[in-house]
């Protein structure tokens, strides 16, 4: 081994004992403790498969389709993927794309970045009392009983049918800011020229945000969007604070589920098994964007 060989490996040997002591070693202890009962996060008990077999079979919390629609974490985690992902990405690019033609720049995406300074804990709690049923607490009951005197408040956290709806809102509004700043960036570094010669050649704006603009923004649309899909897959802590899963444990996720069988049911192994499966599906979107990055710095 050459001198430099020697030296680099000096550089990197803390890096590789960081990911080997906090990444590596967790991972196949994870998978080691969801094929055994893990009492006490060690192994007691081999119970083979069957901790994978009661998620999908036994467990109507996280995987039920005895009824239509479908319920469950899994399908509660789809429907985040769906309106999470299109609200946060497409409304950042809104933001982000009429934004950069009016003055109050700066101002109108400090206002919409404001809430990703809150600690997630701390917006749960302010989107607590957003959905209140007391309507002197509560704002949007406020509203609603202003507008329509004659309608009883609505209970936003406590009816099955919509309390997802309402914590992918209060989802949205956290992350948005983000998606925009970068989605912000990326804009103001395309190239002015081709816009200006799209103008020349008779495209109006529309034509140039859907033909031009969209297409070059594509690459940077899609690592945020691949972000957004991961931070839903190991969402928790919205769902913790908000509503601790319920009612009846209708806003109960994937990242939710994880958790609360580790810690509060006692189940190491059962939860266990959940994180591998939050593995398994997070690991197609990582290695799309890693294949991007190194598509990116071989062009």
């Amino acid at each position: 081994m050459s001198k430099n060989n020697l030296l680099g490996w000096f550089f990197v040997f803390p890096a590789v004992i960081l990911i080997v002591a906090f990444l590596i070693y967790p991972t196949i202890r994870t998978i080691q403790l969801s094929f055994d009962k893990g009492l006490g996060f060690k192994p007691t008990e081999y119970v083979g498969f069957d901790n994978y077999v009661n998620l999908f079979t036994r467990d109507r919390f996280f995987f039920d389709i005895s009824q239509f629609p479908p319920h469950g974490a899994v399908f509660n985690t789809v429907v985040w993927l769906v309106l999470f992902t299109v609200g946060t990405v497409g409304i950042g690019l809104v933001v982000a794309v009429l934004a950069n033609s009016v003055r109050y720049e700066v101002l109108i995406k400090t206002i919409i970045f404001i809430p990703m300074a809150i600690s997630f804990t701390a917006a749960g709690i302010i989107w607590r009392f957003v959905y209140s049923p007391d309507v002197n607490t509560g704002i949007l009951n406020a509203i609603l009983i202003g507008l329509f005197p004659s309608a009883d408040p609505i209970p936003w956290l406590g009816r099955i049918d919509i309390v997802n709806v309402a914590l992918i809102v209060a989802g949205i509004w956290i992350w948005t800011g983000f998606c925009m700043v970068i989605l912000s960036a990326a804009l103001k570094g395309l190239p002015q020229e081709i816009m200006e010669a799209a103008q020349v050649d008779g495209a109006n704006s529309w034509q140039t945000f859907w033909k031009i603009t969209i297409p070059m923004l594509m690459p940077t649309i899609a690592v945020i969007t691949t972000t957004m899909v991961i931070n839903v897959l190991k969402a928790f802590d919205l769902v913790y604070i908000m509503t601790a899963g319920g009612p009846r444990g209708a806003s109960r996720i994937i990242g939710f589920t994880m958790y609360w069988e580790t810690f509060q049911n006692g189940k190491p192994g059962y939860g266990s098994a959940v994180a591998v499966i939050m593995l398994l599906l997070m690991l197609p979107f990582v290695i799309v964007n890693i294949r991007r990055f190194r598509n990116q710095e071989q062009s």
